[in-house]
């Protein structure tokens, strides 16, 4: 088989490297951290320049038209850098409504395409332990919305958020106007210094046309873990690229500690893990693309990208030592990062646990029964009757 990006999508992964490289350095992401800066801004107008935030946003609406797979190799190239800008929620906000909600789109389609102010999106009530935060209840025209999004990136500064909610024991998106009255927001800073902010909404109107139909929860949750899974293959290839210096150059007993059968071994098991990730994100980019069912691919991904985020993270600031956890030295930040992107669409356990799920209600599959692996109603069966429970 052929992994190799084609010309163009490797063009597009080395316009955003180059980018990226500009304004990522070790010292700007210090003068960032130091900021009071809610993302990298100026980047941020740099990458709506060069078409970055509407690789996925259908030509019709103004974008490019391409798909998961030349986003992820932007992705891939942001999380090396880490730069820190809203570089994939706004265009899958806008995929999706294009796709599930068109009467609904003109509401994001100036703020995502322009890059004036962030479009959100959070999926959190997804995967939260003790059921979903955020009620949808019908209305006597509509719906209301009631509940708290906790710590949405950028919630602050958006207009437009895209949400994932209860409404009546089916797991919906829904577009809400957070200008609007009976909405609260408190904002806060994420690890990784991103501005988040706890949403509150006290039976805030919505309206028909922008609560998605069921569908659309899965078919937007699939892209969103490739999204986060690509960012997490730049964080932990860089992350494991610059402790390779570092094990070459430090010293101790007289020779470079990267000589020493311990530490070598520990950098084996991370290119290893990141292999495994790299081979599992593009399974599902192309499932996703090829718009074949890719449910439990997406939670095999996500809980894959959780683990190696977390054990080469850890195992980069062992290496590392004293110097690891001295915050004036860059490498902290992609532990950061790591956590960051691990907290966002819900932990290891929740996903194994639908992909259980998952495998306990479709066990007819594979080589000696019928059902083909790749067929859209097998991988979407227990995805749809899970959100119900």
């Amino acid at each position: 088989m052929n992994f190799d990006l084609t010309e163009d999508q490797r063009a597009f992964a080395d316009m955003a490297q180059g980018l990226f490289a500009d304004f990522c350095s070790d010292d700007q992401l210090r003068d960032h951290d130091a900021s009071s800066s809610p993302y990298m801004q100026e980047l941020w107008q740099q990458c709506v320049a060069a078409g970055l935030n509407t690789v996925m946003v259908p030509e019709a609406q103004g974008g490019l038209g391409l798909g998961m797979t030349e986003l992820m190799a932007v992705l891939e190239q942001q999380g090396r850098a880490l730069a820190l800008v809203p570089l994939w929620e706004p265009q899958l906000t806008v995929a999706a409504l294009a796709k599930f909600a068109p009467a609904a789109l003109p509401q994001v389609l100036d703020d995502a395409l322009s890059g004036e102010a962030p479009v959100v999106l959070s999926l959190q009530s997804l995967s939260q332990s003790r059921g979903p935060s955020l009620q949808l209840v019908r209305a006597a025209e509509g719906w209301t919305l009631s509940g708290q999004a906790s710590a949405v990136p950028l919630g602050a500064q958006a207009r437009q958020a895209l949400l994932a909610a209860d409404a009546e024991g089916q797991m919906r998106l829904v577009l809400v106007d957070l200008t609007q009255a009976g909405v609260q927001r408190t904002e806060g800073l994420d690890q990784h210094h991103l501005s988040v902010a706890d949403l509150e909404f006290d039976g805030v109107g919505i309206a028909d046309g922008n609560v998605l139909p069921v569908e659309a929860t899965g078919w937007t949750e699939q892209r969103a873990i490739a999204c986060v899974a690509a960012l997490q293959l730049g964080v932990t290839g860089q992350q494991l690229l610059r402790t390779v210096d570092y094990i070459s150059e430090r010293q101790q007993f007289g020779r470079a500690i990267g000589t020493f059968q311990l530490v070598a071994g520990q950098m084996a098991d991370g290119y290893i893990a990141l292999e495994a990730l790299r081979t599992s994100v593009w399974q599902l980019v192309y499932r996703v693309d090829a718009n074949l069912g890719a449910a439990p691919q997406a939670w095999a991904t996500r809980a894959l990208a959780n683990d190696t985020g977390h054990r080469a993270g850890h195992m980069a600031q062992h290496v590392h030592g004293g110097i690891g956890v001295d915050i004036t030295y860059p490498i902290h930040r992609f532990l950061f990062w790591s956590r960051a992107l691990n907290v966002l669409l819900g932990g290891t356990e929740h996903h194994l646990a639908r992909l259980g799920d998952w495998l306990a209600d479709n066990d007819t599959l594979g080589w000696k029964y019928d059902a083909a692996e790749d067929d859209n109603q097998n991988n979407t069966r227990k995805e749809h009757s899970h959100a119900e429970v």
